[in-house]
């Protein structure tokens, strides 16, 4: 009887470690799976099609592994495969949202609206694009926060691509005192963008004069620029305006009012009445 217990303990120890080996062989041809995708499709394929395509080879290689060593334990793999299957379905109906942000994740994929290193705008929120996975999108803010966003919220919510295209267009809102001459505040902005070398000339930095303010004649000035320079012309450019209308004295106003009465009005008449007349009345 010690015999056949022994027999049996000996089966299920040589069973143990082969599933633990399986296990192991696994994990480590995962990795090696995950980083031969990885270097295969550098050259072929998106940046984030690369790490979808690399995770989803390692889990199905880590998964049939998994299963190997389950066969090794000597479960029965088709009875394995069924209860997964109505466990699948349980949990679909469990995680509507999740399976949700899967096929929005899968949506996003295959059109592409951005990739890895992109920035990007949702909301109020704007980052550099550090991972798109099934379920969710990583951002990195400027103020170096981490921020995760659902792929549905990205489906149904309207997203900016800051870097899709190699140049970007800057509107400066530019507003002059009513004396000054608008040919005059014309040639001394175009002065300023020739003399910028980030400004770039084609295209050509456009100037509108968008119409009679409260307290300013208001204009706007375009330039263009190379879209890893955006934030530096940005800011230099108000202050090379700034000196140049210094330099030319163009009078930038501070919102002010003016109260007119027209030139033919009659003063407003004022009686003084004093307290005497009051008291007696």
């Amino acid at each position: 009887m010690s015999d056949v217990f022994s027999n049996i303990n000996t089966e299920l120890m040589i069973a143990i470690i082969r599933a633990i080996i399986f296990l192991i062989v696994g994990v480590i041809l995962s990795r090696v799976v995950n980083k031969m995708v990885t270097r295969w499709s550098t050259h072929k394929l998106d940046a984030h099609i690369q790490l979808l395509a690399a995770r989803v080879a390692s889990y199905l290689v880590l998964v049939i592994f998994f299963f190997m060593g389950l066969k090794a334990l000597g479960f029965d793999l088709g009875v394995l495969i069924g209860a997964a299957g109505i466990m699948s379905v349980a949990i679909g109906f469990a995680s509507q949202t999740s399976a949700s942000n899967i096929i929005s994740g899968l949506f996003l994929v295959s059109e592409r609206p951005f990739s890895i290193g992109d920035l990007i705008r949702v909301g109020s929120t704007t980052g550099e694009v550090t991972s798109i996975d099934l379920l969710s999108v990583k951002l990195r803010t400027f103020d170096n926060l981490f921020v995760r966003i659902p792929n549905e919220t990205l489906i149904k919510s309207e997203v900016t691509t800051l870097t899709r295209f190699p140049i970007r267009r800057i509107d400066l809102a530019i507003g002059v005192a009513y004396k000054e001459n608008i040919e005059h505040v014309r040639k001394v902005m175009e002065r300023v963008a020739d003399a910028n070398p980030i400004c770039l000339d084609e295209p050509k930095p456009a100037f509108i004069f968008k119409g009679f303010g409260d307290s300013s004649l208001d204009m706007q000035f375009s330039v263009w620029v190379k879209r890893e320079k955006f934030s530096e012309l940005k800011n230099a450019i108000y202050e090379d305006i700034k000196e140049a209308f210094d330099a030319e004295g163009i009078e930038i106003p501070f919102p002010h009012q003016s109260l007119y009465a027209g030139s033919m009005t009659e003063p407003f008449p004022i009686r003084v009445v004093s307290e005497s007349n009051d008291e007696k009345a």
